[in-house]
């Protein structure tokens, strides 16, 4: 993909975030999932980590090589017309310089936008400093900025998931998170672990960036959550787990009783032969 077209892709991807019509994203962890999205009407893809994460052998949380996360990424932006935004955890990177180099190699794959988060697994806090962060961020941005892409800095915080501090802290502290973030180079704010429709409002209302918010089943639909303000709604890893569900329950009856009943009706051979082909 030239520098041209990439650029187009991450200026498209910029103009559909906005709370009218909140981005939809689907979270795919491989080119067939992606595919089918595609197919399925999505504007955009979106990886989930930890969905490329288990197809790949690996558990989630910055365990993954990160050669193997920028393999998978070029296969699924090569496999998509859309633009494609890479899930990157926390940069695969001990330092901001090495998240540098990963958002160099995170364009060379030819993905349009990245989410990077301030989880710090295994660390001493939950989270990174905020300080430590958005130097993370700024290098992000520097290396997309050096590359004459406009890559969609998706900047996530961990407050609310990781359920971090007192719970009536919680608001301050992702508010504060979000601003230092903007201005360190972040163009949108992931706040996961949200699903009440007066604190997304809150967030909505005090982050001056589009506000992407997680649901899943059970949670606010995209209408409730583009009412409440959000401009980004994903669904992360719950698809990669439902059709591991599927995979686990047909494999069950099939291993105990050695019949094959199917839990949904998948698209057949033909039309995935199709998905590659036309």
């Amino acid at each position: 993909m030239t520098t041209s077209n990439l650029r187009d892709k991450a200026q498209l991807l910029h103009s559909l975030h906005t709370a009218d019509r909140p981005l939809a994203l689907a979270n795919a962890w491989d080119v067939a999932s992606a595919r089918i999205i595609e197919e399925a009407g999505a504007a955009a893809v979106a990886t989930t980590s930890c969905g490329v994460a288990w197809s790949l052998g690996y558990a989630d949380g910055d365990r993954l090589p990160r050669e193997l996360a920028l393999a998978l990424i070029g296969r699924v932006a090569a496999g998509v017309g859309v633009p494609v935004s890479a899930d990157i955890e926390s940069g695969f990177a001990d330092d901001a310089a090495g998240v540098a180099e990963t958002v160099r190699g995170v364009l060379a794959a030819g993905a349009a936008g990245i989410n990077i988060e301030d989880a710090l697994v295994n660390g001493p806090e939950p989270l990174r400093t905020l300080a430590e962060q958005v130097e993370r961020i700024a290098a992000a941005r520097k290396a997309a900025d050096e590359a004459g892409v406009p890559l969609f800095i998706n900047a996530r915080t961990d407050v609310y998931l990781g359920a971090v501090g007192a719970p009536e802290s919680r608001l301050g502290v992702a508010l504060d998170r979000a601003a230092a973030f903007i201005e360190a180079g972040a163009d949108g704010i992931f706040v996961p672990g949200v699903t009440d429709l007066a604190v997304v409002a809150e967030l909505a209302k005090g982050i001056a960036a589009p506000l992407n918010i997680l649901t899943g089943p059970g949670g606010p639909s995209v209408a409730e959550l583009g009412g409440a303000g959000a401009a980004r709604v994903s669904i992360g890893g719950r698809m990669a787990e439902a059709a591991y569900g599927v995979v686990r329950q047909e494999a069950r009856e099939f291993l105990t009783d050695g019949t094959c009943t199917p839990v949904v009706e998948g698209p057949g051979y033909g039309e995935m032969q199709a998905l590659f082909t036309s």
